[in-house]
């Protein structure tokens, strides 16, 4: 009785190692496979396949197209990942709606982040980076305001509440 029992150890032994190696390889493989550091649109859409089923799939409301329109002359820095699943619908909905509104004095920085929210050029960090997605609305480099993981009404809604409350 006793060696089924050390046998059915070793057995559970083996299997909990064959397990944990087999998880770290898949998460290591995920990690490699994840954006790090700034990313164009092209790239991001070229490259990640659900990035780019949830560009193709969104309509942006005349009304979001309005309001990204009204940011002409802001700066926006989007921190995200593209192992993230609210990075996979809202970065998505943002790009659809300026290709949309034709908007093309909008200074648009893409920074993918890894899965500890850090970017080799230190733009994650130097935001205070906390959450993904999170989309900084700047004007002459000065941060106004913030937009984090998910959207109040819509992404181009939100950042345009936060250029008209902070102009004069």
């Amino acid at each position: 009785m006793q060696k089924s029992y050390s046998m059915l150890g070793v057995i559970l032994l083996l299997v909990t190692i064959v397990s944990a190696c087999s998880y770290s390889r898949a998460n290591q493989q995920q990690a490699a496979d994840d954006a790090v550091g700034e990313i164009s649109q092209q790239q991001l859409l070229t490259h990640y396949p659900v990035f780019s089923n949830n560009y193709n799939a969104y309509s942006p409301s005349d009304k979001e197209v309005a309001a990204v329109a009204s940011l002409q002359g802001y700066s926006l820095v989007v921190l995200f990942g593209t192992w993230c699943h609210d990075s996979e619908r809202e970065v998505p909905r943002l790009l659809k709606t300026l290709d949309a509104s034709g908007l093309d004095n909008l200074d648009i920085q893409l920074v993918a982040v890894d899965r500890k929210k850090r970017d080799p050029q230190g733009i994650a960090l130097s935001h205070k980076l906390k959450y993904t997605p999170t989309f900084v609305l700047l004007k002459d480099g000065k941060e106004l305001g913030r937009v984090i993981e998910k959207p109040t009404l819509t992404i181009s809604q939100d950042l345009q509440a936060i250029a008209a409350q902070t102009t004069p």
